[in-house]
């Protein structure tokens, strides 16, 4: 029986939008927390720690994100890994996350001006104490307008782990269409739904910008 599309599916697709949200900061929290560690790693004084990290961002950038969740989802099954969409999803967006949010909080640490790095040597203070109360600090301000950004790209390419069948706003789109066979209304909304959630995002990045350049200035 074909249905018409109505509140009840739209409601429909407000719950699944949670789960991409849910999945946004599942992708944001754990490839934050293994981004910082291959930034760090990468302007590392160590010649091998930084070829690793190195590989670890150009392999990653250079892939699909359909084909890290590929990997994750039907790949780990091969060595006895098997886990729920939900769950492969978050690990496969994490790791697509960590090699761009490394990649950004690599140059954002390296743009921390020179003297800054020698005043911090000056003061007799060991790498990682220079790197915690100097560096970081300051490679915090430059790092947020671009962080909160790529926000958006996660969130959007959540829609990708639809194809290993979790159930997010893109899925949920696509089994609506097929009960109500109007894809102007379904996928309209489901854009709508996207922008909602992106646009504040791209705003809040836009102004931390404005005002980080402003500060310089200043």
């Amino acid at each position: 029986m074909i249905r018409s599309f109505g509140p009840a599916e739209f409601t429909f697709l407000l719950e699944a939008a949670r789960w991409t949200l849910v999945l946004s900061l599942c992708a944001f929290v754990g490839g934050g927390l293994l981004g910082i560690v291959v930034a760090l790693m990468r302007v590392s004084r160590n010649l091998v720690i930084r070829s690793i990290a190195a590989g670890w961002i150009n392999v990653i950038q250079g892939t699909p994100v359909l084909i890290v969740l590929f990997l994750v989802f039907y790949g780990l099954p091969f060595f006895g890994l098997r886990f729920p969409p939900l769950i492969a999803a978050a690990a496969g967006m994490t790791i697509y996350a960590s090699a761009f949010l490394a990649e950004i909080w690599r140059g954002c640490i390296e743009a921390v001006p020179r003297q800054q790095w020698e005043a911090a040597s000056s003061l007799a203070l060991k790498p990682a104490q220079r790197m915690i109360y100097v560096v970081l600090p300051q490679a915090f301000r430059l790092a947020v307008p671009p962080t909160v950004g790529f926000m958006v790209q996660i969130v959007k390419n959540t829609s990708v782990a639809s194809i290993i069948g979790f159930v997010e706003l893109t899925r949920a789109g696509t089994l609506m269409n097929n009960v109500t066979f109007q894809p102007f209304w379904v996928f309209g909304s489901v854009a709508l739904l996207y922008f909602v959630m992106c646009w504040p995002l791209s705003v809040m990045s836009q102004r931390l910008e404005r005002r980080l350049h402003a500060g310089r200035r200043s």
